[in-house]
């Protein structure tokens, strides 16, 4: 009921921007630093949406691809400029490193077409290289998501620092104007209960964003991880010596 009062009295007094508009200093800087992690947490998680969906599309297309090749070579040649997929930096990564390898250390065994022979720890420095890769890849798609997580965390008690702050107004109005009448502590109360449901807007949103991209990234780790299996046993297939 006293809610119901609240908001009417904000409404009938020019609404809830002239009420932001009367409030100290303190309570707009708080609603102001909540409007900006708003703003920059749904730009993340928008942004996000669409690296995620074109790496999830590009990956799964990319994986069709390679295994429809007949030799690591081959897989290289037509999908290592392969956009939007981390698959493609991995595989560029492990190709690099055994063209590294021989050429430092020339190994080749000579049948009708001469192919490069790593030895086994040749083949071990080829998994170290394309691990690292993978784990490179899945921090770049982590990035930013940091920030979901604080934003879920700070906003809701940056919210209920403004609740406090809004309450104390309340109270000093009470104290220079003698009075306890809700026109003098509802300015204050509903201050309080703005910055309570703005602290709460702003957090629900990044705490969904980030549970959801965390479990996502799991995903992508799997895949990671997945493929780089795959493209090592491809090379330990075509190159062990």
């Amino acid at each position: 009921m006293l809610l119901y009062i609240d908001l009417k009295i904000i409404l009938l007094s020019g609404g809830i921007w002239n009420m932001i508009g009367s409030s100290g200093i303190i309570a707009q800087a708080i609603l102001l630093l909540l409007f900006w992690f708003s703003v920059v947490s749904w730009g993340i998680i928008v942004y996000k949406w669409k690296i995620f969906k074109k790496a999830r599309a590009q990956s799964q297309k990319f994986l069709s691809l390679f295994r429809q090749k007949r030799s690591f070579s081959e897989a290289y040649a037509t999908l290592a400029a392969m956009s939007g997929t981390p698959l493609s930096r991995i595989l560029v990564t492990g190709y690099r490193t055994v063209q590294e390898i021989a050429r430092d250390n020339p190994v080749y065994v000579k049948e009708t077409n001469p192919k490069i022979a790593l030895t086994f720890e040749a083949l071990e420095e080829v998994k170290s290289a394309v691990q690292r890769t993978a784990t490179e890849e899945l921090e770049k798609l982590e990035k930013y998501l940091v920030f979901l997580a604080t934003c879920g965390n700070v906003a809701p008690f940056l919210g209920l620092l403004g609740t406090i702050w809004g309450v104390m107004d309340s109270f000093r109005s009470i104290g220079v104007k003698g009075s306890a009448s809700l026109a003098v502590v509802a300015p204050g109360i509903a201050t309080a209960l703005i910055a309570t449901i703005v602290g709460l807007a702003v957090a629900i949103p990044a705490v969904i964003g980030f549970n959801y991209f965390n479990n996502k990234l799991r995903g992508f780790s799997v895949l990671f991880d997945n493929f780089s299996s795959e493209l090592v046993s491809q090379i330990k297939k075509e190159h062990l010596l």
